[in-house]
């Protein structure tokens, strides 16, 4: 099994594409256990433009949507495909999220997420997001996976 996917590869798991295709890479793949995201966050990204002009912070729940993409990507990359294909895994709920330091572009935002357990479609995660070993964000979420209509 793949340990690192690169963005073409998960392009091809998820139905998000540029400019909402938000994580670049991931890596130290745990099959349905836990991952890394990588992301670069730019300054001429379209989630800072107007975003505190002169002084550009990424937004929270764009860190958020990445934790959920690495998610989503890690799950789908850990299903049997027969199972995934023709399917969607969409947000539920975001419980405890703190934004502990703002996320200043440009630099590498790591999420180190994990699959905390799941009940048929119903999947519980946490995270934690990083610039340089320095904690920025952390949040649980819960997604499900339907059928794609």
């Amino acid at each position: 099994m793949t340990l690192s996917l690169n963005k073409k590869d998960i392009a091809d798991l998820l139905p998000h594409r540029e400019p909402m295709l938000l994580i670049d890479e991931l890596k130290d793949i745990k099959k349905l256990h836990s991952a890394t995201a990588i992301m670069n966050v730019k300054k001429d990204g379209f989630y800072v433009q107007g975003h505190f002009p002169g002084q550009p912070v990424m937004p929270g729940v764009f860190i958020v949507e990445a934790f959920g993409q690495a998610a989503a990507a890690l799950t789908a990359h850990g299903i049997d495909k027969k199972t995934y294909d023709n399917k969607l895994v969409f947000l539920m709920s975001v419980e405890k999220a703190r934004f502990r330091n703002p996320v200043i572009p440009d630099c590498i935002l790591e999420l180190k997420i994990e699959a905390v357990r799941s009940h048929g479609r119903v999947w519980k995660y946490k995270g934690e997001a990083f610039v340089s070993e320095k904690k920025m964000a952390d949040a649980q979420w819960s997604a499900t996976i339907v059928d794609r209509k």
